[in-house]
């Protein structure tokens, strides 16, 4: 028997080109199967792309019929593109479920191998050829007769080719036609147990020993796509379907009630176990996972309503206390932690109960309670609701943190940042409409109010008694840039103040809750006015300071009786800054007795006291339009730094209830963001339509009426002095406003795109307080020129430049030239430091053109002998002195051409003095000769020397060339 050979099965009818197929081999026979036509190709009528597209979609059963068509319809039902498309549909990569597939193969061979012991060993023969076999069951379940005497004969045998007798054979690469017919013949078994009755349908389908219940749930999901529309595996399908549905019914019901018993025993390995099961055979459908939901109803803390009452919130005198809201949210975050790491533990993290269950929490506890917490604020008013609204986010934020902590219970992340936020948010959304609403208006009405107010007290202003004691400004410092930086220190170092959004004190007012957001803070920075410093500085309404002789409190109390000292207690890093700007103030006097009085002048006007605080209605602060007033010791309290310190701080409680909103995400993100934005654009308009243009027009009117003969015992322009006072405030106000910007709201907008409505609204601003300043210093400088030759006019002598022949020659500048550049020089210092270098430049620039037309209209109005022309050139020379310290090279020039004229009243010959007129080059075209002609006629020998000048500049003789008949 050794020596025969084993027998190879060979069919007996096979193609006529046999013998060219099986020089391919297995592997190659099946790629050549796989290709297939091109999609382009046609089959008949329609292309092959379309009959793909119709096998995808037909029943297993049907495939056969419409492969038997034709061969090519034959070959193409094996194109790999027909069941790769129907693997795909099948879901079986994609839900993870190859394991049950190897479950089944093995449960297969098992009963494969118990009937193999009691029938004949049978042979397994691959057959590449079968062009229409409906995936029939392996051979080894053929009956014993199917095969004649063979059966048996070959069990175990390794079949050679004859052809290549050293090769031995390898399987051919699993193809999707060769996955999906290994998967249907596993299942199709399984078909059968869905014919039982339904309550036996499970018994059927997992018979005892039953598998675990993971194992179950997962056959179930991989039969429930097996029978889905996607694949029809049989034609029958949609009624196995059905049956199929119910009994994974009846599957979770029993999850569900093992999950219950095993929670009522906190039996979490068990509850783990069936919500896993529950999970996998979970189709996807409906809106929420029934276990997840159900655990999640029986949560206690859900039906535990009564026990919390949202209007222990608000004190007996209708203001906010949130202890009551501390504690409840402490109870929620409690449960939130307790459960929620249980749902962590127990179910699967894809699941997402966790966030589920948060989020029914926050919706159906915190949200409820939030609601009717509202409701009452907003039927006390609208600042509680906004107040409240606030304080109710950040106390039901505290659920991210929780949240994300109880997520990380296994070590790896179940819930994500984002995930967490996105409860809160969504909770909150339904109250976002009216909150943001709300604070717009709020704001409009709170910055209304403090606008009212401040036009009632300057209306008042001439009935309210004044106090006697001597108040500082600005102008009071020998440095207002140092004074005024001080200011800006002690502003920023309040404005960073933290603002506490929750109130939590008993008994305190609401405002107390906002610490350094309402009155407190604005009380907290009163005395930054420089209309509160100095001695005796009177307290209404909580404004005031000590008035202990020996209290420390930062301000010096009396100005004028300590000599140099500044306004505040410089501290050691300011020492070196403050010793410079000290030098530089006494090169600058030129007068200290003139320069004293004036500052003495300013300081001892009289100021108001009243208080600054907002009204509490509307109606309260309604007063007529403020009229113009002629006296000039009130300019200065046009503006006032404490209403744009209440003004900043009530747009500042609104943006800090803001941007407790501000990570909002989607929609109301861009809300919350254009809201910001418009609180700090609606702050910019009160402050500069209902505040600065007001007070700064109103100052210039009253300058206009200045009429220097009224006030010939000063030499100072009273509303100049005033106003360069009001310049020094309102430059205060735009670096505070520049402040609360850069540290508030800078972080929310992009500063460099100038189409921004915050960044255009505040170049508005600027430009709107530099237009002011302009048309004030345009009116101011009329003022002081007319004050400058109203001097000139007055202190100048009849004879001044006219001095009798035997009287000594003094070549010292006139009394009337001393006062006027005294007066100039003052005025001009002052206003260093409170504008910016280009507004003063062309201030500096204004005044010298104006000087130069007085003076020339002086000139022209006096009698200049010989030795007076020297007394004019003394004049000039000093004037030119100050215009050059003035370092404005345009107007420089012009004083020195003015300053070369004065030369015209010295010289002698009549002759050269023509010459001199003559030449248009010595004047650098500032002065024509007919100019200069008008000059020297107010010379005292002029009209010796006429005719000599007329003969030498125009070559005339009257009596020569001039014939009368």
């Amino acid at each position: 028997m050794d020596k025969f050979a084993t027998l190879e099965p060979v069919r007996l009818y096979g193609p006529a080109s046999t013998s060219n197929r099986s020089s391919l081999g297995p592997q190659s026979l099946s790629k050549a199967n796989s290709r297939g036509p091109a999609p382009f190709q046609r089959i008949g009528r329609l292309p092959a792309d379309l009959h793909i597209l119709i096998l995808t979609h037909l029943t297993i059963p049907d495939l056969p019929a419409y492969a038997r068509t034709s061969r090519a319809l034959g070959n193409l039902a094996k194109d790999e593109r027909v069941w790769e498309a129907r693997w795909a549909a099948f879901g079986v990569d994609r839900a993870r479920l190859g394991d049950v597939l190897n479950a089944l193969e093995e449960r297969t061979k098992t009963q494969n191998a118990a009937a193999r012991g009691h029938a004949p060993p049978t042979l397994a023969i691959d057959s590449p050829e079968d062009d229409f076999g409906d995936f029939a069951a392996p051979v080894a379940d053929a009956n014993a007769d199917e095969l004649g005497d063979f059966v048996g004969a070959f069990s175990n045998v390794s079949i050679q080719s004859p052809r290549t007798p050293h090769a031995s054979y390898s399987p051919p690469k699993p193809n999707y036609r060769s996955l999906y017919i290994r998967a249907h013949n596993l299942l199709k078994p399984l078909i059968p147990a869905l014919s039982s009755p339904p309550h036996a349908v499970l018994s059927a389908l997992f018979p005892a020993p039953a598998p675990p219940l993971r194992h179950q749930a997962h056959t179930l999901r991989l039969f429930a796509l097996f029978l889905s529309p996607r694949v029809k595996p049989v034609r029958s399908w949609e009624m196995l379907r059905t049956a199929l549905k119910a009994a994974i019914d009846r599957f979770e019901d029993s999850l569900l009630t093992a999950f219950d018993v095993a929670d009522g025993k906190g039996d979490e390995g068990s509850m783990r176990e069936a919500a896993e099961a529950s999970w996998e055979v979970w189709d996807g459908s409906g809106s929420e996972w029934e276990l997840g939901r159900v655990w999640a109803e029986k949560r206690e803390i859900f039906y535990e309503h009564e026990k919390w009452k949202p209007l222990d919130n608000f004190t007996k005198d209708g203001e906010l206390d949130f202890d009551a809201m501390d504690t409840f949210v402490a109870e929620v975050l409690d449960a939130l932690t307790e459960h929620g790491s249980r749902a962590v533990r127990v179910f699967p993290p894809e699941s997402r109960v966790i966030l589920s269950f948060a989020d029914r929490l926050a919706t159906e506890v915190v949200g409820e309670y939030i609601s009717s917490l509202l409701t009452r604020a907003r039927e006390l008013s609208n600042e509680t609701f906004l107040k409240a609204a606030a304080a109710s986010f950040k106390e039901a934020w505290r659920m991210v943190d929780t949240i994300i902590q109880v997520g990380q219970t296994k070590g790896e992340p179940v819930v994500t940042k984002t995930q967490a936020e996105d409860v809160v948010y969504q909770m909150f959304e339904a109250s976002m409409d009216e909150y943001l609403d709300e604070e717009v208006e709020y704001v409009k009405q709170c910055f209304e109010m403090v606008c009212r107010a401040w036009e009632k007290q300057l209306s008042q202003q001439g009935t309210v008694p004044t106090t006697t004691a001597d108040h500082a400004r600005f102008l009071g410092s020998h440095n207002p840039a140092q004074v005024k930086r001080n200011v800006l220190a002690s502003f920023t170092d309040v404005l960073l103040l933290p603002v506490t959004i929750v109130p939590r004190t008993v008994g305190k007012a609401v405002g107390t809750a906002f610490t350094a957001g309402s009155t407190a803070a604005v009380q907290g920075i009163a005395m930054l006015n420089p209309q509160r410093w100095g001695a005796g500085s009177i307290g209404m309404g909580g404004w005031g300071v000590g008035t202990g002789a020996g209290e420390k409190d930062g301000y010096s109390r009396d100005f004028e009786n300590d000599g140099d000292a500044t306004l505040f207690e410089i501290g050691a890093e300011d020492e070196e800054e403050d010793e410079k700007t000290a030098e530089k103030a006494k090169d600058v006097e030129q007068d200290g007795d003139s320069e004293k009085a004036v500052r003495s002048s300013i300081s001892s006007s009289t100021t108001l006291e009243v208080p600054s605080t907002a009204p509490t209605s509307a109606a309260d602060t309604r007063a007529p339009t403020p009229t113009p007033q002629t006296s000039f010791d009130k300019l200065d309290l046009l503006l006032s730094l404490d209403t744009a310190l209440e003004l900043i701080h009530a747009d500042r409680e609104s943006l800090k209830r803001a941007e407790t909103f501000a990570g909002y995400p989607g929609q109301y993100g861009h809300r919350v963001r254009d809201t910001i934005e418009e609180i700090f654009v609606l702050l910019l308009q009160a402050l500069s339509e209902r505040h600065i243009r007001p007070g700064f027009e109103r100052a210039t009117m009253q300058m206009r009426t200045y009429q220097p003969a009224d006030h010939e015992e000063s030499r100072s322009v009273a509303p100049l002095l005033q106003f360069f006072e009001l310049v020094h405030v309102g430059d205060t106000m735009q670096s505070m406003l520049q402040v609360y910007f850069d540290k508030e709201l800078a972080p929310h907008i992009d500063r460099t795109d100038f189409l921004n409505s915050v960044v255009r609204e505040k170049k508005r601003f600027e430009d709107v307080l530099d237009d002011c300043v302009a048309a004030g210093l345009n009116a101011g400088t009329d003022a002081l020129m007319s004050q400058v030759e109203h001097i000139i006019l007055k202190l100048t002598k009849p004879r001044e430049y006219y001095p009798p022949e035997d009287a000594p020659l003094e070549l010292g500048p006139t009394q009337g030239c001393q006062e006027a550049i005294k007066c100039l020089q003052m005025h001009c210092q002052l206003l260093k430091g409170s504008t910016s270098k280009e507004v003063l430049e062309v201030f500096y620039q204004e005044i010298g053109i104006r000087l130069i037309a007085i003076l020339q209209k002086h000139i022209k109005r006096q009698i200049i002998s010989l030795n007076g022309g020297f007394q004019v050139i003394a004049d000039l020379n000093a004037y030119h002195t100050f215009i050059s310290s003035l370092k404005v090279a345009s107007i420089t020039a012009d004083f020195s051409y003015l300053k070369m004229l004065g030369h015209v009243y010295v010289v002698e010959d009549a002759k050269d003095l023509a010459q001199i007129v003559r030449d248009v080059t010595r004047y650098g075209g500032a002065y024509r000769p007919e100019d200069v002609y008008e000059f020297i006629q107010r010379r005292s020998d002029w009209k010796r020397i006429e005719k000599t000048v007329d003969k030498t500049m125009y070559n005339l003789s009257f009596k020569e060339d001039c014939v009368i008949v």
